[in-house]
């Protein structure tokens, strides 16, 4: 390999490197300056340059601060980390970034990957997308929330097999009037936060959007007119004289079939997995998450966060927007 050292050369050079991105929630304060500054000189020194992301809804709440490399999980600095990023309710983020200035770190010398590099987004619906878990809302309408959330929560805990678990809560909904599946949606469901701003990025971007549950069609389905979403997969419940049987149509969705969706929507698309991002808060989400370059577990089961590639323990859904911004937002040396 020939070496130039002009220095016409040396400034067009690319140094690998990563790259912490901090963000928060919508609803947070802005963190103190002095934590800030605390998490810089943890990071690189108090010289580091910190930068944030340039747009008047993320100032105070997306941070970059650029680093040749990483430190080592187990490492007192990584464990320091997270403990300051704790305390001012910041999710941290590890991203690989080059420099199109060997001996610089400021953000316009900073090549990171940008939304607009993905072409697909999947992810869960019950407690990713919207707030709730409908099984356990619709279940409420018969008096057996306890018992069927119990049994919802040992699932998404990975403690039961996820197909036998949603017959049986299923089953104990049988002879519910089909209503009760409207009134859940009426006035239980509710977006995430930032599931609008992501989608709308996500769509102007020009990404796939898949839903892909171990819910219901009936729920699904209206997001996906609502939300504009471009393909969903559920699974459908019987429906008899306005009434609920207690039983699911055809082949349950479960973890494996999650995953079979996402992989074939890749090869219909021509994505390779770097260009996928897929997010879920569940054991039965994993499968999925393993078709994907970027994994994200949004305020997930333990189990979980310890496999995906990031966690979203405070921000919302758009905090994905901090990690790739989308062509027309970019990060910016604080002065």
């Amino acid at each position: 390999m020939k070496h130039d050292h002009s220095s016409a050369e040396a400034a067009c050079t690319t140094a690998p490197g990563h790259s912490l991105v901090l963000h928060a929630a919508a609803a947070r304060p802005a963190p103190e300056p002095a934590l800030l500054q605390s998490i810089v000189a943890l990071c690189a020194g108090p010289n580091a340059p910190l930068q944030t992301l340039d747009h008047p809804q993320w100032r105070e709440r997306a941070y970059r601060i650029p680093m040749a490399s990483k430190p080592a999980p187990d490492s007192q600095q990584a464990r320091q980390l997270q403990q300051c990023c704790e305390q001012a309710a910041l999710d941290l983020a590890w991203l690989e970034t080059r420099s199109l200035n060997a001996r610089s770190l400021n953000a316009r010398s900073l090549n990171a990957r940008s939304l607009n590099d993905f072409g697909l987004l999947a992810m869960d619906m019950d407690s990713t997308l919207i707030t709730i878990e409908c099984i356990d809302e619709i279940a409420d309408m018969q008096g057996l929330k306890p018992q069927v959330a119990a049994i919802t929560e040992a699932a998404m805990r990975g403690e039961l097999d996820f197909a036998q678990s949603l017959r049986r809560r299923v089953a104990l909904l049988e002879g519910l009037p089909e209503q009760a599946l409207q009134t859940v949606y009426d006035s239980r469901l509710q977006l995430n936060p930032g599931a609008q701003s992501l989608l709308d990025a996500a769509h102007a971007a020009g990404l796939h959007t898949l839903l892909v549950s171990g819910g219901f069609t009936f729920f699904t389905e209206r997001l996906q007119q609502r939300l504009g979403l471009r393909q969903t997969l559920a699974n459908t419940l019987e429906v008899s004289q306005g009434k609920l049987t207690g039983r699911v149509l055809g082949d349950i969705v479960d973890a494996r079939a999650k995953a079979d969706c996402v992989r074939n929507a890749a090869q219909r698309l021509g994505l390779q997995p770097a260009q996928i991002i897929t997010m879920g808060d569940g054991a039965n989400d994993l499968a999925m998450m393993a078709e994907s370059g970027v994994s994200i577990a949004f305020h997930a089961k333990p189990a979980v966060r310890a496999q995906a590639r990031h966690a979203f323990n405070h921000a919302g859904l758009d905090g994905v927007l901090a990690l790739f911004p989308p062509q027309g937002m970019h990060y910016v040396d604080m002065q």
